[in-house]
């Protein structure tokens, strides 16, 4: 009884608190505004889809092959929710910003670290208030795919859910390196400049690193944008989503330590070094994960079920020597066709990239060569089509290939419509009716801060 009546005073306590910070974001010019730009630009996004999408069905229709290649994923979800990445990666850090800049500047940081809370508490609701904002901003986004189901199209909802989710893990951690900006900085203003320093250089880290191998591929990895390829893939992986979580934690308790106003700068350092130490051994164990799920409906990340479920049964090791170069478009072919999806099918395989930009210049005829080596048995082969290297290995495996499954093709979604209309929704009714809310939430200042020390007292 005590018990509860303790988690009753908590939740009491933490109500008032989280209150506030919603209050405080809401009350921002940043989130509104980034609001309204948003509009337009998810907008346009999403009716050049419709039209592309649209343009591709009319010749689909006549050639029933080609509408198993029209895939709502690829052709409506990623163009729309791409603009609306880059709204995030470049104004959000504004908006979560927010939540502890106004007070840092305003000296009321010293007052609120005064009150019962412990600072992990007070972060926590922050991360928690970010999180509200980005479901807020998100609204034109999702919006859109309401649209879509309106004009007829197809939306699968697991790979759907899983892209939604990517986008709800990259919002969290660009507002938790916001959140922690702004905990290292004096004023908003340089808490914006370090924000953007790292989303803006991972964009330019991704953009410059894309495509190398060795040290330049491990660094290209750090990308904030790699942790969204899986997901718009279709994949959830659960090592990539505990990373993520590693990160967005690892940085909201650097934010606990750097919260309080006061504290020696030692003692700072100190707890913070012992805060990444963590954060690297987390993520050294995430990184050791490598379950997923392939949750897209055409099964892109999967070799057919009977191959799937054949290919699993190969316990021994799987080694792959590829003589290609990363740059070369056939390792590219090859890597997401074959050797993508062997890493997730088969339970021991390791690759080997040998090839050298000398051999790619046309210097050693042996460029281009695949090598499969399985029980002490190898083969050669220069195909990148699974059609050709599968039935390879199962005669290395001394297995009998499975039978072809019978109409299990994706049928693809062939869709002939026009989105011209809703441009009026995304430039005209959803603006005005977030400038609607927008007037309706501005209240005094003064008012959110007595109501919040009166649920104190």
């Amino acid at each position: 009884m005590r018990l509860l009546d303790a988690n009753r005073l908590h939740n009491a306590r933490l109500y008032p608190l989280l209150e506030k910070e919603l209050a405080e974001i809401m009350s921002g010019r940043a989130l509104w505004t980034m609001l309204l730009l948003v509009c337009p630009l998810v907008g346009y996004s999403f009716v050049q889809a419709v039209s592309l999408y649209s343009d591709a069905s009319a010749a689909a229709l006549q050639s029933p092959a080609a509408a198993t290649s029209l895939s709502p994923l690829d052709g409506i979800l990623l163009p729309t929710f791409g603009s609306f990445y880059v709204a995030v990666t470049l104004l959000f850090p504004f908006v979560a910003i927010r939540v502890l800049g106004q007070e840092k500047e305003s000296g009321s940081l010293r007052l609120l670290v005064q009150l019962p809370y412990r600072s992990s508490t007070i972060i926590v609701m922050k991360l928690a208030a970010v999180l509200a904002a980005w479901v807020f901003v998100s609204i034109p986004a999702l919006s859109a795919l309401g649209v879509w189901l309106l004009l007829g199209g197809h939306l699968a909802p697991t790979e759907t859910l899983n892209l939604v989710f990517g986008h709800v893990l990259y919002g969290l951690l660009v507002g938790s390196i916001a959140l922690f900006a702004t905990t290292i900085s004096d004023n908003a203003a340089t808490a914006a400049i370090i924000a953007l320093a790292a989303t803006i250089g991972s964009l330019v880290l991704d953009f410059t690193l894309a495509g190398r191998s060795g040290w330049s591929a491990w660094i290209a990895e750090l990308s904030l944008t790699q942790t969204l390829r899986t997901f718009e893939q279709g994949l959830l992986s659960v090592g990539l989503v505990l990373g993520i979580s590693t990160v967005i934690c690892g940085l909201a308790a650097l934010s606990t330590v750097w919260l309080r106003p006061g504290t020696a700068m030692r003692g700072k350092f100190t707890r913070s070094v012992l805060c990444v130490l963590m954060m690297i051994a987390a993520l050294g164990i995430a990184t050791q994960i490598g379950r997923s799920f392939d949750l897209s409906e055409d099964r892109r990340n999967s070799f057919p079920s009977a191959d799937q479920q054949l290919l699993t049964t190969l316990r021994l090791p799987l080694v792959i020597i590829v003589n290609l170069v990363p740059e070369d478009p056939r390792y590219i072919d090859l890597k997401r066709n074959v050797l993508g999806k062997l890493e997730r099918a088969v339970p021991n395989v390791s690759i080997e990239v040998a090839g050298s930009r000398q051999d790619f210049a046309g210097r050693s005829d042996d460029y281009g060569q695949i090598e499969y080596v399985y029980r002490n048995r190898s083969d050669v082969s220069r195909s990148t089509s699974p059609r050709e290297i599968l039935p390879l290995l199962y005669g290395l495996a001394g297995v009998q290939p499975p039978q072809a499954a019978l109409g299990v093709d994706y049928p693809g979604y062939p869709l002939v419509t026009s989105a011209d209309a809703s441009l009026f929704w995304f430039f005209g009714g959803l603006p005005l009716l977030i400038a609607f809310a927008w007037w309706r939430s501005r209240h005094p200042r003064a008012v959110k801060l007595a109501a919040f020390e009166g649920g104190q007292s």
